[in-house]
């Protein structure tokens, strides 16, 4: 079972796995095609990615025009931002923050066109994230993580970032 919930941002969803517990552990399913698509989530997923950050590191934010992406943080704790960045859209700069942790598993479900950013709580953390389509850099798009056009309330004041992401576009 998943249990899946609308956000304020058009498409995107927030998915929590179920987790079952014991006395040696924890298990779940990061990802069930079948039951995904019973649930109403039909995107085939081609390429899987992991980043691994410190505290402080700040990624994105980062567009792309045609993929989907399930992302979640399976180690450690960070605050994900995702917002709407097709600029043809009357909701073109929306954004919605979400906690994610090891500790939830909670999934986001973000469409083409939906930047997604993160900041790391944790002393460490691990990001992970299926794609609808293999990367490709021509169709992504950078914003700075501070672009005064999205207003963004982020929990820290000088994060670590990359040079992409320090330049934005």
């Amino acid at each position: 079972m998943i249990k899946i919930l609308k956000t304020k941002l058009k498409g995107v969803l927030q998915i929590s796995p179920d987790i079952f517990k014991d006395a040696r552990g924890q298990f779940l399913a990061t990802y069930n095609e079948e039951l995904y698509k019973k649930n109403g989530i039909n995107v085939k997923f081609v390429q899987d990615d992991i980043s691994i950050s410190k505290k402080n590191v700040l990624r994105g934010i980062h567009a792309d025009s045609k993929a989907w992406k399930l992302v979640s943080c399976i180690s450690g704790k960070i605050y994900v931002v995702i917002v709407n960045c097709d600029e043809k859209s009357k909701d073109f700069g929306k954004w919605q923050g979400f906690l994610l942790s090891d500790r939830d598993k909670k999934q986001i479900l973000i469409p083409p066109k939906y930047g997604c950013s993160y900041l790391v709580l944790s002393k460490e953390a691990i990001f992970t994230y299926k794609q609808s389509e293999y990367y490709n850099s021509k169709r992504q798009s950078t914003y700075k993580w501070n672009d005064p056009k999205f207003n963004i309330k982020w929990p820290i004041k000088n994060p670590i970032l990359s040079k992409r992401d320090k330049l934005g576009h």
